[in-house]
């Protein structure tokens, strides 16, 4: 049982533990006031924080301000409290774009009238950092890296522009908006726009109007431009193609960040980083940028400069493509004749024996044609066709039925206007693809099965996807809704789709023998595998491939393309293709795209024009002019 107090006793032990419980309540109060220190450094403020100096809030964020985008943990130890004051070690980690910035500092706490206070000193912000003093952040990239193609042959790379502008320290404020209008008109930009821009810059600014390539000059700026007072033209570099258009879709372009991408890139990207906009330069861009080295400084009234910070950055890494600069810029060559005023195009190559793609090639318009626009191939798709009556048993010398026409469910089906008339009637499987039979292939439908068509595009390589490392398709093979479309699937119309890009990988994996996954990215380990698609098509054989070899030789040396005949090197393999689509002119007539496919020894190759005449005629001149250079 407990002893019995003697009277008094209470009073006096009560007298002993109220200092204590004091003292217990001040720890509690000065450990919560660091506990909202901390939370509050932690996003950046000190807002929601008792101060000793309200005022000190403000001092801290301007100093912390360039530090803004980064962000930090802010740790404490337990305070060290004598009397009414105290003093916190604080932990700061900073995550300085991806690299840490670690640092103690220590805040000053006093007891108030009613709450622990936290007596802020700039310090406590960073070591030995003192009231006048403010801190910059300074990033320098190095140059971007090149993107790189066949054979490590800089495609995208430094090369010498001028910035064409006004030098407001050249001219007299009065003159700064007529200079700037006639710099303007002189460079083809809106002068209204240019004046304001100019007008409202500091009085030692240059203000930029237009980049322009070396060389280019007389294109894009009247000759009297440094005529003009307070024009200039600033030497710099970019990394640019060897010209304007080169593989430019592809590519894409170089330049200042926007708003959208800082936004998007979680404080990788900051204002005025130059970064890829679009294509590869876009997909590939934090490999080509590299990371900056970045310096945070402490600097004093008078610029005195001391640095609380260094970090090295790591330059870029070049991209190394599978793209062969000749043969892109032949082909880019060989669309430009069809005119600035031709409808959409492009040239796709690729290399069979090993799925490089040497190019991509796009007419007129700036769209990506060549590896995303997706149209009916017409006759070209009867080379999967014929691979899959091959599977069904079919021999090259069976004998088809080729009427001038076959009527499915109502709807006719003719062949093209010119086909010839020794070719009609029952003809051999070889001679039906050689010219392009639509009603001899239609009438053999019969013998394909339900999936067996899209089963032999697979293994031709025609998927629904292309992995060359920025957005690409091939194409889809659907099964057909009706009697009708089961018949058009097999020219290559229904809702069969294919890319250039598609078409190309159809040719390239006849040339090779083999399921052909064309990919872009030399450097790709994932390129050297296949994909889940390809893994799950059925294997081309060497007895089917040698079939369909034979029957794009045919097309050759006794259908439609024997044009290409006269070609020197290794026999060449084709097969044209005409789609109709859209609605019917006055005389009935559907506008055609004109599609052409195929081999050169180990380069295959699609051309494709969006409006022409047929395969032969519009397309063909195209893969001639592509096979005699190569």
């Amino acid at each position: 049982m407990p002893l019995p107090l003697r009277r008094g006793a209470s009073a006096a032990i009560l007298a002993l533990l109220l200092p204590l419980a004091a003292c217990s309540q001040a720890d509690d109060q000065a450990e919560a006031a660091a506990d909202d220190l901390t939370a509050a450094l932690s996003e950046h403020t000190l807002e929601g924080v008792a101060l000793a100096d309200p005022a000190a809030a403000a001092v801290f964020e301007e100093q912390v301000a360039p530090l803004a985008d980064y962000d930090v943990e802010v740790m404490a130890d337990e305070v060290e409290r004598e009397g009414d004051e105290g003093t916190v070690a604080l932990h700061w980690t900073w995550d300085v774009e991806g690299q840490e910035w670690a640092y103690d500092t220590t805040a000053a706490l006093a007891e108030g009238e009613d709450e622990w206070v936290v007596q802020w000193d700039p310090s406590t912000l960073a070591p030995n950092l003192a009231p006048g003093e403010r801190i910059e952040v300074s990033r320098e990239f190095g140059e971007r890296a090149d993107i790189l193609g066949a054979g490590d042959e800089p495609i995208v790379a430094e090369r010498p522009v001028g910035r064409y502008g006004l030098d407001k320290t050249r001219i007299s404020a009065e003159e700064v908006g007529e200079s700037a209008e006639r710099i303007a008109s002189a460079v083809g930009i809106d002068p209204a726009a240019f004046r304001a821009s100019a007008e409202s810059a500091g009085p030692q600014a240059f203000v930029e109007a237009i980049v322009v390539r070396e060389g280019e000059e007389d294109q894009y700026v009247a000759p009297d431009f440094m005529e003009i007072p307070g024009a200039i033209v600033v030497p710099d570099t970019l990394p640019l193609a060897p010209t304007r258009d080169f593989a430019r879709e592809l590519l894409g372009t170089v330049g200042d960040a926007t708003a959208e991408v800082v936004d998007a890139s979680d404080g990788a990207v900051r204002a005025g980083d130059v970064v890829g906009l679009s294509g590869l330069q876009q997909a590939f861009d934090a490999q080509l940028r590299g990371t900056p080295s970045i310096a945070i400084d402490a600097v004093g009234d008078g610029d005195e400069r001391r640095t609380l910070a260094e970090f090295d950055g790591e330059d870029g890494r070049p991209l190394s493509l599978t793209l062969d600069p000749a043969i892109q810029s032949a082909a880019e060559e060989i669309i430009a004749g069809l005119g600035e005023d031709a409808p959409a195009s492009a040239i796709v190559a690729i290399r069979p024996s090993t799925g490089e793609v040497l190019a991509l090639a796009n007419g007129t318009g700036g769209l990506d044609i060549a590896s995303t626009g997706q149209y009916p191939p017409g006759s070209t798709f009867k080379l999967v066709t014929s691979l899959a009556l091959i599977r069904a048993g079919a021999s090259l010398d069976d004998v088809l039925s080729c009427p001038e026409s076959l009527e499915v469910d109502g709807f006719t089906f003719s062949n093209y206007d010119d086909y010839p008339a020794s070719a009609l009637g029952d003809v051999t499987f070889r001679t039906a693809i050689a010219n392009s039979c639509n009603t001899a292939v239609i009438g053999a439908r019969d013998r394909i099965g339900d999936g067996e068509l899209a089963a032999a595009a697979a293994s031709l390589g025609l998927a629904a996807d292309a992995d060359l490392g920025y957005p690409a398709s091939l194409g889809q093979v659907p099964e057909p809704e009706g009697e009708t479309e089961r018949a058009a699937d097999l020219i290559g119309q229904g809702r069969i789709l294919a890319t250039p890009l598609g078409m190309a990988t159809v040719a390239a994996s006849i040339g090779a023998g083999r399921t052909v996954e064309p990919h872009l990215i030399a450097d790709d380990e994932a390129s050297a595998s296949a994909s889940p698609e390809a893994e799950s098509a059925q294997p081309l054989t060497s007895d089917e491939a040698s079939a369909l070899q034979e029957l794009m030789r045919a097309v050759v040396t006794e259908g439609s393309a024997t044009f290409l005949s006269g070609i020197l090197g290794e026999p060449v393999g084709a097969k044209t293709g005409t789609a109709e689509y859209g609605e019917p002119d006055g005389d009935g007539e559907y506008p055609k795209h004109s599609w052409m496919v195929g081999t050169h020894g180990d380069l295959a190759a699609a051309v494709f024009v969006e409006d022409g005449t047929s395969g032969a005629e519009t397309a063909g001149p195209l893969l001639q002019a592509l096979f005699e250079r190569f």
